[in-house]
């Protein structure tokens, strides 16, 4: 990479993606992840919380370089697809601006795991053999129960291209994912079909979700089909069927559209080529909106908090739940209060911090008390009464 406009953003993007550490909590869901059952993931988490201390700085710093290292892999692999440097450079703008990838590079789940898994896999198997590509995938089958549609969109890749061997090797893993990690299937169709679509469209921004579903359906046509568009069209589609019968988990499956991404960027610029200048203007437009919406959501995202100044109910701010925590530890310790009993998932979350489950002190969430108050810029977000027990 000698072009320092590439640079530039991957410096820019993890100094501030450092700076938003100190402003979440951690959520039920992560301290889940990390005082649940063992996984790859927890484990490269409390690596980290060993060596620098339990901080919210170490426990999202491992997310932050999984996401640069993605950036990266994203790079290389543009160079397939993409000739023209400044075209390179605005795909990794586009990238990191996602609403989905600036998430999955501060919340501690499989989704950032999961991109840079799948973005090393795509570089591998671009630049090597069969026989280490394969290796690789037995390796994932120990990661993450995630990779299980990779498994299944490389089982198709390879019925499609007559390797016999290698497809049966996938449905091998695949089968073997499920038996793993077990794999649900559950009611009578719900209409989260809609929600799908839905939450896909916030993680891309809806003119870029529109546009990745135009470019694989448009090399379809043409005849411009590799392993890459065989992962991400039949994992968007069984996505979008499951969704006909249950809720579905999309941190799971968005992560499979982000490879295809160099490729939709290829397909953008040839329909954008081929036309004459003076029919250039509406890819012109598309583009310049699809800026200016992801350049709106990064900046609401990281001053997030000026958000709670103009909503009458906090708790349906879109990050609450990565709130409040940190902030009530830190009064708890004031007032020289380390353990106290209190909902499952708030004491899972202070448990984090230092506080601990005892009996001593109840601590209740209370809308009409100001016994311990968090508070943003004189804007009140969470009320709570301490009750200390008296056992003699």
């Amino acid at each position: 990479m000698k072009n320092p406009i590439i640079y530039l953003i991957i410096v820019i993007d993890f100094l501030v993606l450092l700076m938003q550490t100190s402003q979440l909590s951690i959520s039920y869901n992560e301290a889940s992840l990390l005082y649940g059952e063992t996984s790859v993931l927890q484990l490269i988490i409390r690596f980290f919380l060993y060596l620098l201390g339990e901080n919210d700085f170490a426990l999202r710093l491992p997310m932050i370089l999984m996401h640069t290292a993605s950036v990266f892999f994203l790079y290389k692999l543009s160079n397939t697809y993409i000739s023209s440097q400044r075209n390179k450079n605005w795909l990794l703008l586009i990238f990191v601006l996602l609403p989905g990838v600036m998430s999955s590079a501060l919340v501690v789940n499989d989704a950032g795991l999961l991109i840079l898994g799948l973005f090393i896999f795509t570089y591998i198997y671009q630049r090597s053999s069969l026989l280490w590509s394969n290796v690789l995938l037995t390796l994932y089958l120990f990661v993450s129960s995630g990779f299980i549609y990779l498994y299944f969109g490389m089982m198709v890749f390879y019925l499609y291209t007559k390797k016999k061997v290698y497809a049966l090797y996938s449905i091998g893993l695949f089968f073997l994912s499920m038996y793993l990690y077990g794999f649900q299937t559950y009611g009578i169709p719900r209409g989260h079909f809609l929600d799908t679509l839905g939450v896909y469209a916030a993680i891309f921004t809806p003119i870029i979700f529109i546009f990745i579903f135009y470019a694989l359906y448009r090399r379809y046509l043409v005849g411009k089909t590799d392993f890459i568009w065989y992962i991400s069209s039949s994992t968007l589609i069984f996505s979008l069927l499951l969704s006909l019968r249950q809720k579905i988990q999309l941190e799971y499956f968005a992560p499979y559209l982000m490879i295809a991404l160099p490729q939709v960027a290829q397909t953008f610029i040839h329909s954008y080529r081929i036309r004459l200048p003076r029919f250039r203007k509406r890819y012109k437009l598309i583009f310049g909106i699809s800026l200016f919406l992801l350049s709106v959501n990064y900046f609401v995202v990281i001053f997030n908090k000026e958000l709670y100044l103009h909503m009458d109910n906090p708790k349906k701010h879109f990050v609450y739940e990565s709130h409040i925590a940190q902030e009530l530890a830190k009064e708890l310790h004031k007032r020289n209060i380390n353990c106290v009993k209190t909902n499952s998932e708030m004491q899972l979350r202070l448990k984090f911090y230092g506080i601990e489950n005892c009996q001593e002190n109840i601590l209740t969430e209370d809308d009409f008390t100001n016994n311990v108050t968090i508070s943003y810029k004189l804007k009140t977000l969470y009320r709570a009464n301490v009750t200390k027990i008296n056992r003699q």
